[in-house]
């Protein structure tokens, strides 16, 4: 019998309370788009310089195609989050650099769309996407980061069970400047 990180996912959903998680897929573009475009001001002080072209379609496309291998490697799963009274898009989570072996382990990270933010979709997400690690992939210990002065993301994960472990300086760079973080960790429960 195979592991269940080996088993084939044809159509991977996973459930939360008030939300659903599915990896993206091209009909996804428009809404996706919309979503990122409208919160570009929310969310560029939290992410990566985002590049000139990343809301076309094209760049959507090359998108899917990484997170294809991503998946088809074990190395990441990308969800978009989506309300289940609506199927509206709110954001995104993902369980990415999951390595096996003695490790066992992956780091999760998230955003949520401005309109859809502090109604607890993203929690929401967060403990599927824990479960999911745990139950589905049978990962030992899940990581995030976030930057000190968002509270509200540390709030989060600390709701989600994890555990601040450490202050990492420089640690990502975070809309064309290097920031530190707070580092929090979760282990599987035995």
């Amino acid at each position: 019998m195979l592991p269940s990180f080996l088993k084939p996912r044809p159509f991977l959903r996973l459930q939360g309370k008030s939300v659903y998680l599915r990896p993206p897929k091209l009909a996804d573009y428009r809404a996706w788009a919309a979503l990122r475009g409208r919160s570009r001001p929310f969310l560029e002080p939290w992410e990566p310089v985002w590049p000139e072209h990343d809301l076309t379609r094209a760049a959507f496309r090359a998108r899917l195609a990484a997170y294809a291998r991503e998946m088809e490697q074990d190395d990441a799963y990308p969800f978009f989050v989506f309300r289940r009274a609506d199927d509206a898009l709110v954001g995104g989570v993902r369980l990415f650099h999951v390595r096996r072996g003695v490790a066992q382990t992956g780091t999760i990270g998230y955003w949520v769309g401005q309109p859809f933010a502090r109604q607890g979709h993203t929690r929401d997400a967060v403990e599927t996407l824990i479960r999911f690690a745990f139950k589905g992939l049978g990962l030992h210990r899940l990581e995030a980061a976030c930057m000190p002065e968002n509270a509200p993301s540390a709030a989060l994960l600390l709701k989600c069970g994890f555990s601040e472990e450490g202050y990492a300086r420089g640690y990502l760079k975070i809309n064309g400047d290097w920031r530190d973080h707070r580092l929090f960790g979760l282990v599987a429960p035995e």
